[in-house]
């Protein structure tokens, strides 16, 4: 099992390229299943959870090929139509297999996804969804069975705003018969990147990107020729380093508007933020220290809760108090006692945090990751430590960052990949 070394006191300077998000390549990827022929897919980020993805496509009897973060998945006419548990059991983003089998092969089973260490994920909302457009589902031995003759258009309310339930009924949707509206939709960017590539590969949609979207079904989809958006969560995590390290970073290869609640928040902490058409440059080297921020996680366009962990670990060296409100997961504070051992002073309550910074770095200490993001703001406290810092069960990392210790070594950071003992 490998682990990463940070030296920490590094400034990072310089330019480095986003890659490709996963959590828009992931339901695209499963996308595929509902067009027979070959799907060009690029921009694709080498990364473990796309790999499973992979796999399970080869399972289901799809080809895949993968070279140069670029996919070819070609689906043939026939076929197979159950998601066995030993694939879907490593990532849950599986579950997006079951509106393109139920809406293509009007029949699918799919395994239960286990358990997630920031909290419960559940896919009751997916399968009420499906229900709403006819599917028959029941639940047997650990699995989701879906049939349905023909899927037909109906209204979809969903309680939440659920980016995996969005991305679930609006791929079945392409193929229903007549229309669907999806109400208090996710909007996330990762929603209108799908949708994007359904709409080219032949599907009726609006209003991707707002809370009601609007599906006229089509009795065929053809293949796409498709390039996935920018990871905006990586792009967070490499501006975060700027002000951790008090240096100046640009990250090419995004799109700012996708990161506005958060580019406003890391304003507010005294970093300069500068964009263009295609990138975002923040400037910490100005600062003899930083602002507290106090920040609430919300649903898009609010401030992700997948940069919580890594704004969390900046505002500890921030000058005085802030407060952290997390609304969408409710484990999602794991990595504070990893934080508290390198120094940091750290107070939750359920699911506040109160963070009283200094301006004093972290302190070096060897931390375990607990999950992805967990990961990320652990090598971004050993950034800022005086010392040298390791992080254990980057497993983690994998599934989410492509090479995230290239990239900051590309910036001037100390940070290495080595094998854990």
């Amino acid at each position: 099992m490998d682990r990463i070394k940070v030296v920490g006191r590094k400034k990072l300077n310089g330019e480095v390229s986003a890659s490709g998000a996963k959590n828009s390549a992931l339901p695209i990827l499963f996308a595929t299943l509902l067009a027979e022929g070959e799907n060009i897919l690029t921009n694709v980020p080498d990364l473990a959870d796309i790999h499973s993805t992979s796999n399970l496509l080869k399972t289901l009897g799809c080809k895949v090929e993968f070279k140069n973060n670029r996919y070819s998945i070609f689906r043939p006419k026939k076929i197979e139509t159950e998601a066995p548990y030993d694939l879907v059991r490593k990532m849950r983003a599986s579950i997006l297999c079951l509106g393109p089998l139920v809406a293509k092969e009007k029949t699918a089973k799919v395994s239960l996804p286990g358990g997630c260490a920031i909290g419960a994920r559940p896919i009751n909302f997916h399968l009420e969804a499906l229900k709403k457009l006819g599917a028959k589902i029941r639940l047997e031995d650990g699995y989701v069975f879906a049939d349905a003759e023909k899927l037909i258009g109906d209204k979809v309310v969903f309680d939440i705003p659920t980016v995996g339930g969005t991305e679930n009924i609006l791929m079945a949707a392409t193929l229903a018969r007549g229309e669907t509206v999806i109400e208090n939709a996710a909007r996330e960017p990762e929603i209108m990147d799908l949708a994007d590539c359904l709409t080219e590969m032949g599907a009726k949609i609006e209003g991707a990107g707002t809370s009601t979207i609007r599906v006229q079904g089509v009795d065929q989809l053809k293949p796409a020729n498709h390039k996935i958006i920018s990871d905006r969560i990586e792009v967070g995590t490499l501006l975060i380093s700027a002000g951790l390290t008090l240096g100046k970073v640009k990250v090419t290869n995004c799109n700012p508007s996708h990161l506005e609640s958060f580019l406003d928040k890391l304003s507010e902490t005294g970093i300069k933020i500068t964009t263009g058409k295609d990138w975002i440059q923040a400037d910490a080297s100005h600062l003899k220290e930083l602002q507290p921020v106090s920040i609430t996680t919300a649903p898009y366009p609010g401030f992700p809760t997948d940069l919580q962990a890594q704004f969390m670990t900046l505002m500890c060296v921030a000058n005085g108090t802030s407060q952290i409100q997390e609304t969408i997961f409710e484990n999602r504070f794991m990595h504070v006692p990893e934080l508290v051992r390198m120094g940091a002073n750290i107070q939750t309550n359920l699911r506040l945090a109160t963070i009283i910074g200094k301006k004093e770095a972290f302190q070096p200490a060897t931390v375990m990751a607990t999950d992805l993001r967990a990961s990320a703001s652990l090598i971004l406290a050993g950034l800022n430590a005086d010392g040298i810092t390791r992080v254990k069960r980057i497993y983690h990392l994998d599934r989410g960052y492509e090479k995230l210790e290239n990239k900051l070594t590309q910036l001037g950071a100390d940070v290495i990949r080595e094998k854990d003992e």
